[in-house]
Order: C-alpha cells, then structure tokens, then sequence
C-alpha cells in the first residue's frame, strides 16, 4: 500500500530561497561558450577573469549557467578569452573580498571551488539563503563538509555573503548565497556586458524561462540516501512522478529492455497542497531534482555509462523550461544543436498518434525534431475529456551530450497542466539514448582498430 508524506512542512534546517544559478567546470571554456550562445540562444552577460581562472556567466530567461575554466596546461591563453563583459579583476573595479571569522579558501573561484574533476562536469547547484552564517552554524552542527566558509564579497552596488558546501552526491557542490544587501544585477566581482537585462525582451523564437528540473545519475540503491540528506538539511519533500508510484520503491520501469527507478523531490513545496512557502514573496516557479539509478537485471545503460564516463555520481541533464518547444527546438536546431529521436514508429503508434490528435498538436511538426509526448489523461475529469484545452500534457526532447563523454545533456520541456517527467515516454528516450551511445561505442572501436593498423 502505498504511503503519502505528511502534509505538515518539516522543520527546515536551511530553507532555500531559490535557485539561483548552475556551475559548470570545464578544459574548454571557449567552446562552451561558443555553443551555449551560437547553438543554445543564451546570452552572455556577466564575466570575471583573472590571471587562475575564467568564470563567465550565460542567461536565458532566469536560467543561469556559470561557466568556470580554470587554467589548463598548453590551452588557450587566459586574454584570448572574448572581452565583451571587460575584466572583472581590473585593479580599479576588483571587488573587495572579505570575512571576519573565516580566511578566504578559494579567492580565484569566487561562489564556487576549483573541483579538479578528471572531466568536464556541471558540479555545483547555486541556492539563494537568507542567513548564510546562520545555514553554515546549523548545517555544521548536522555534519556538513564546507568547501568555503562564510565569505562577504562587496562593491559599489552592496555585498553578497556566501558559502559552498559538499553535497551528498559525487562532486555536486552547492553555494549558499545571501543577495538581501545587494542591489546589483548579478554578484560582485563580475562585470554586466552593456545590455541592460532588467529589461531583456522575451525571444519568442527561443522562449526558454527558467530551469524546470535537475536529473542526478546514481550508483544503485543510493536515492533514499540522497534524497535522506536533501530533506534533513534543506527541508526538501518527495515528489511523486506517478500517482501509483511506491514512496519506498520510486518509479520503476522493468521492461522491454528498461531498467530504470526514478525518486523526485523537490524545495519550497510537495506534491501536495497545504505545504506554506518559507518565502512567500517568491514569484519564480520551483526547480524539482530527480534521482536516476540502473537497475541490476536489465544489462548496461546510460546511467551506468554515466557513473563510468563522469567518475561518480553527478548531474545527468538540466531541463530549460520552454514556452513553445516547437519553435525553441527548431531555432536551436537550425543553429546545430543535434536532438536524440525516437523510433519513427512511435510517431505513428495507435495509442500516441491517438493522444497528438487529440490534444491538436501535429505528428509530422513533432518528428522533425524529436519532440515527445505524454500526457495525463486519467488526471482529468471524463466530462472534460472532449475538450483539448483541459487534458493535461507535457512535450520534451533531449538533446545529445554537450561534453566529448556521454556525461551532460539538456532537455527541453513544455508543460500544458502535466506535473510529471515524461514517464510515458522513458521506453522511447531510453531507447533512442542506447542507440546513440552503442553506436558511439562502435564508432569508437572502429577508430581504435584502423589507428592500429
């Protein structure tokens, strides 16, 4: 029998305000860039180099990457790197870094840590706080590794204390930044490229707006660890990804070749309604974390190739929240941005061509780019269901690894009332990813057997 959590919100050691931006560390820092620009329609607006480090911040809507290159033997050279958002360490603009208990650990890599991981990785999560000093007493007395003490950066527009503490899962870290005494556009030490992004105007060709969801790759009977550790510290609740689904058991798909569990949770409220928000004043939608292990019987996949290729545990894909995924994956498409596909045939599949039709959307518009389709049909009302308008549906496409191992990938989203993760849809993806990376794996084979001849 399945078990509900408590509708009374938990004591929260350290409730989250937000998030507020995702870190990537990478060899090649250009190339990313080049990429989430060109192919990925972000924009760069803020920058902060220095003679250790680049750190280069990418927004879409409100969602925010970081990009951090620390230098790298026999790379480009660090004033190589595009100058549109000037240098943040000039003499005459550095920030003022300071802390009154603590010696700053890390002054090249401001709100983060050089993590030294063995291959390109999205390796911190950024969480805006409202007491960092307070969030580091009581995560410390619970046990928590901090990477970097309490820490005031200032400049003209005010100052920022923050804190980066070791998550639970691989080499995922997470800053604790407290932005209430700052009124400028992003963080001190940073330099805003000319555009003013308090009035960025909406790209309706590309309407990403904000980061739906975070998808962690996990070594086999770790989720209830994880997700333990993130409702202890941060007051996270369990998201049920299916109605049916079992609070010990989570997600499982255990067929045709999938073997696959999926846990979710997420901060600021559950699945539920009568959870009160710890800040009522934040607009900005949530942002749910979902927990992917393999199971045993089912042979390798590609979250076992994951663990392999990344080293551990880690960030497996970021979803972009879109608007219209039709138009956002075509122009990201025209731009070279390659997306895994189904099968052709689950196109033309009873039950799926059944469901496109009836929500009034296109089979042939959806193929072109891979577009997926799941909806949740037994959610709504039988009076209602001759309307389109009320079914309850999301649209999703994966786009192929943005780093040279199979470790990271976006996702594209658009939600019409469906709360889910497309878990009608993970035999197809499952698929479409494995073929991918089998023929990937041949490719490289064969490249290794030529070489040696």
């Amino acid at each position: 029998m399945m078990r509900t959590p408590s509708l009374k919100r938990k004591n929260m050691a350290v409730p989250l305000r937000r998030l507020h931006h995702v870190s990537l560390h990478v060899s090649n820092g250009l190339k990313l860039a080049h990429d989430l620009v060109s192919k990925y329609k972000f924009n760069l607006f803020a920058t902060r180099l220095t003679d250790k480090s680049r750190q280069v911040a990418f927004r879409k809507g409100t969602s925010v990457f970081v990009v951090n290159e620390g230098p790298v033997q026999g790379s480009v050279g660090l004033n190589e790197w595009p100058q549109d958002g000037g240098n943040g360490e000039h003499p005459d603009h550095a920030p003022r870094v300071h802390s009154e208990k603590h010696k700053l650990s890390n002054p090249s890599c401001l709100y983060d840590v050089h993590t030294h991981h063995p291959v390109d990785s999205v390796s911190n999560v950024c969480f805006e706080v409202e007491d960092v000093e307070r969030s580091f007493k009581v995560l410390r007395q619970l046990g928590c590794n901090f990477l970097v003490p309490p820490t005031t950066v200032e400049d003209e527009n005010g100052l920022v204390t923050y804190s980066v503490v070791k998550s639970i899962v691989g080499n995922v870290c997470h800053t604790l930044v407290d932005k209430t005494k700052y009124g400028g556009t992003f963080l001190p030490g940073f330099t805003i490229a000319e555009k003013d992004w308090s009035l960025e105007e909406e790209d309706l060709s590309c309407p990403v707006t904000h980061f739906d969801h975070i998808t962690y790759a996990s070594p086999r009977k770790s989720s209830h660890q994880v997700i333990g550790w993130y409702e202890k510290l941060f007051g996270f609740q369990r998201f049920f990804i299916d109605g049916d689904e079992d609070v010990d058991e989570g997600f499982v798909v255990n067929q045709e070749g999938v073997g696959l569990r999926l846990t979710a949770m997420q901060y600021w409220k559950c699945s539920k309604a009568g959870i009160a928000l710890p800040f009522p004043d934040v607009k900005e939608p949530d942002c749910k974390f979902v927990i992917a292990e393999s199971l045993p019987h089912e042979g390798r996949n590609q979250v076992d190739t994951f663990l392999e290729q990344h080293r551990g545990a880690g960030v497996q894909h970021v979803a972009l929240y879109t608007k219209d995924i039709v138009s956002t994956a075509h122009a990201m498409a025209e731009a070279g941005v390659q997306f895994f596909s189904p099968p052709p045939a689950y196109y033309t599949e009873v039950g799926k061509l059944q469901e496109m039709e009836k929500v009034g959307l296109d089979p042939q518009r959806l193929s072109e780019h891979g577009i997926l389709l799941d909806s949740d049909l037994q959610e709504v009302p039988s009076s209602q269901t001759g309307c389109s308008e009320n079914r309850r549906y999301l649209l999703q496409v994966f786009t192929k690894p943005l780093f040279a191992e199979d470790t990271f990938f976006l996702e594209l989203i658009e939600r019409r009332g469906a709360t889910g993760f497309g878990e009608g849809n993970i035999r197809a993806l499952w698929r479409s990813v494995q073929a991918y990376m089998e023929n990937e794996r041949r490719d490289s084979q064969g490249e290794n057997v030529q070489s040696a001849h």
